[in-house]
């Protein structure tokens, strides 16, 4: 799609299915539908506003929107996730009872995803929308940074009813930093013991050229309907969940 947008598609989008191997459960399953969509001449505060307007359209709740930002979320812990050091982080998991065993070597961000997952995501108001955003630049992905006292990425994330919805950028559009990233990637991926992943040249070949100033989201189809149905599965909303093949 970014390709598309080089080549002046303008704003654009398209629903798919995505895979992911080995996720199943109440919240996942392998294969999933998403709404990709780039609005042109966006950040990623204003295209926050577009899923909240979509969802509301879809939705007879219209939920309240809460958007906080990602050092906002940790106040409860207090911590700022942008200046903890990893020890701190994996002494303030185990002091929230949080199981690491089996997970081997464990990172910065991979505390900080614990504490996220496990202890301030639940505690998120089920019937409003909460947009987090900010998150450290360590998990930026394909966001831009922005350079405040603690960097941080221009990337939101979308929860309702304790689900994950939504995942949005402001679009990186320097090549040569996003290359860096993917073999950065790669890096850490080789030290845990994972494969490497093949770069997409094409992408940064059409970067190089120049990415029009947008913003992008990923919204999850299926938690949607989950969500809005008051389903208590994400296999009660598909058509032949992993669970019946």
């Amino acid at each position: 799609m970014k390709r598309l947008l080089v080549e002046g598609s303008g704003s654009i989008y398209q629903i798919c299915n995505v895979f992911r191997e080995g996720e199943a459960g109440r919240f996942h399953n392998p294969e999933f539908s998403i709404l990709e969509w780039y609005r042109l001449d966006y950040d990623y505060q204003q295209l926050m506003d577009d899923v909240a307007a979509l969802i509301s359209n879809v939705s007879e709740k219209s939920p309240d929107v809460v958007k906080i930002s990602y050092q906002e979320a940790f106040k409860s812990l207090g911590i700022n996730p942008h200046a903890a050091t990893e020890s701190q982080l994996a002494g303030l998991t185990e002091k929230q009872g949080i199981s690491v065993q089996g997970m081997g070597n464990l990172n910065r961000d991979d505390w900080l995803n614990l504490l996220m997952s496990h202890v301030i995501e639940p505690g998120f108001d089920k019937e409003k929308l909460t947009f987090v955003f900010d998150y450290p630049a360590s998990q930026a992905s394909l966001a831009k940074v922005r350079k405040d006292k603690y960097p941080v990425a221009e990337r939101f994330e979308l929860y309702w009813g304790g689900v994950e919805l939504a995942n949005g950028f402001t679009e990186l559009q320097d090549a040569d930093e996003q290359r860096w990233r993917f073999n950065h990637d790669n890096q850490r991926r080789l030290k845990a013991g994972l494969e490497e992943v093949p770069v997409d040249e094409k992408f940064l070949e059409a970067l190089a050229q120049g990415l029009p100033a947008c913003s992008g989201v990923a919204l999850g189809l299926d938690r949607l309907l989950m969500v809005v149905s008051g389903a208590g599965s994400i296999d009660q909303v598909m058509s032949f969940p992993q669970s019946e093949i």
